[in-house]
């Protein structure tokens, strides 16, 4: 099981998490919401849970609970810049479906 990062992406969760001043790195999550049923959740770490899963690459921790680790496993963290917007974006090779609005996915 693992979770990975782009250069791009951990470049920006770097530079977030030294503006920001604290935090051990960068929760990935799912939960349930939207027309196709699961989002993707992203939040700083702070303090790690009992059961979380901790992954590291490029020199960033990327923490995982074991519920949304079952959605997640293998997926790449991208940023990118597309015209006048720009984020992350989620490379999951478990995703079967995504809403027109790219809200929410489907496994």
């Amino acid at each position: 099981m693992a979770i990975t990062l782009t250069e791009p992406a951990a470049e920006r969760v770097r530079a977030f998490l030294e503006k920001r001043g604290k935090g051990i790195g960068l929760r990935l999550g799912v939960k349930t919401t939207g027309c196709s049923g699961m989002a993707y959740v992203l939040e700083f770490v702070d303090e790690l849970d009992e059961h979380d899963k901790v992954f590291e690459d490029r020199g960033v921790k990327i923490v995982v609970d074991p519920k949304s680790l079952v959605y997640l496993d293998g997926t790449e963290l991208d940023f990118v810049r597309e015209g006048l917007n720009e984020g992350f974006k989620f490379n999951n090779p478990n995703e079967k479906d995504r809403c027109g609005c790219g809200e929410s996915f489907s496994v």
